[in-house]
C-alpha cells in the first residue's frame, strides 16, 4: 500500500470517529495538505526523472539541434588551457556543428578533456581523455553522430577547427561531435578537404596553438603531460 493511500484512509477513520468536534478539522485538514504535498513531490520527481532520461541519439539529434539552435545563437567561444586561452568563432553556416558545439559547452562536456592527438606542424586534437569522467559525461548526453557538412566554401588553412569523423563503421564520414581539432599547420592541411566538416576558425590564440603543437608525445601523439581543457566558455 502506498503512503497516499495509506493516508486517504487515515483520513477517513479519523473522520467517522471524530466529525463532530472541531479538532477532526485540522486533523483533515493537515493530512489533505500532506496528500497534496505528496502527490506534488511525485509529479516534480516523475518529471526530474523524465528529464534526466533524455538523450541524444542517432534518431533525434537533427530535429534536437535544429531547434535548439533557434534560441541558441552564440558565436563565439574561448578555450581556457594550461597554456593559454584560444578564442573560436564558429560558423553560421554550418548550423548543426555549430549548436552541437554550443550544447556541449553549456553542457559543460569539455571541462577535464584534453588535447590527446598533438601533431606537430600538422593539427591539435581535442575533446577526450583517459578519464572516466568523460565516458560517464558522454554516457549521460547520449550517442550520436552528425551529418557531414562539407560544401560550404571552408578550406582546412591554418587556424580552422573541423570536426574528426568517428573510425568506426562510418562509411558516410559522420562527424564525431564531442571531438575537435584545429590545423596548425603553416600553409594549412588541404588533403583534408571533403572528409571533414570546418565549423570555425581561430580568431585569437594561435601563439597557444602553436606552444601546444611543439609539446613532446608518446608514440600515439598524447602529449608527455597532459594538455587539459580547463574550461570553454561563450564569449561577446
Amino acid at each position: 500500500m502506498n503512503l497516499i493511500n495509506h493516508l486517504l484512509i487515515s483520513l477517513f477513520v479519523i473522520i467517522l470517529i471524530s466529525c463532530n468536534t472541531k479538532t477532526s478539522k485540522s486533523v483533515e485538514t493537515i493530512i489533505i495538505d500532506q496528500v497534496e504535498e505528496i502527490s506534488n513531490q511525485d509529479e516534480k520527481t516523475s518529471y526530474q526523472e523524465i528529464k534526466e532520461e533524455f538523450k541524444l541519439t542517432d534518431d533525434n539529434v537533427i530535429d534536437f539541434l535544429y531547434e535548439y539552435e533557434k534560441s541558441n545563437k552564440e558565436n563565439k567561444i574561448r578555450i581556457y588551457t594550461n597554456y593559454g586561452e584560444i578564442d573560436i568563432l564558429l560558423f553560421s553556416n554550418t548550423p548543426y556543428h555549430r549548436s552541437n558545439f554550443i550544447y556541449l559547452t553549456k553542457s559543460n562536456y569539455f571541462e577535464g578533456t584534453q588535447f590527446y592527438r598533438v601533431v606537430n606542424d600538422f593539427v591539435i586534437q581535442a575533446g577526450n581523455s583517459d578519464n572516466i569522467k568523460t565516458s560517464v559525461k558522454r554516457q549521460k548526453i547520449g550517442k550520436y553522430l552528425l551529418p557531414n557538412d562539407f560544401n560550404k566554401g571552408h578550406t582546412h588553412k591554418r587556424g580552422m577547427v573541423s570536426m574528426p569523423s568517428s573510425s568506426i563503421d562510418n562509411p558516410y564520414k559522420m562527424a564525431s561531435p564531442y571531438e575537435f581539432f584545429i590545423v596548425q599547420k603553416k600553409d594549412g592541411a588541404h588533403h583534408l578537404d571533403g572528409n571533414y566538416t570546418i565549423f570555425g576558425t581561430v580568431i585569437n590564440g594561435m601563439e597557444i596553438v602553436d606552444i601546444i603543437a611543439s609539446l613532446p608525445t608518446d608514440q600515439r601523439d598524447w602529449p608527455l603531460n597532459n594538455v587539459y581543457i580547463n574550461k570553454i566558455e561563450i564569449i561577446n
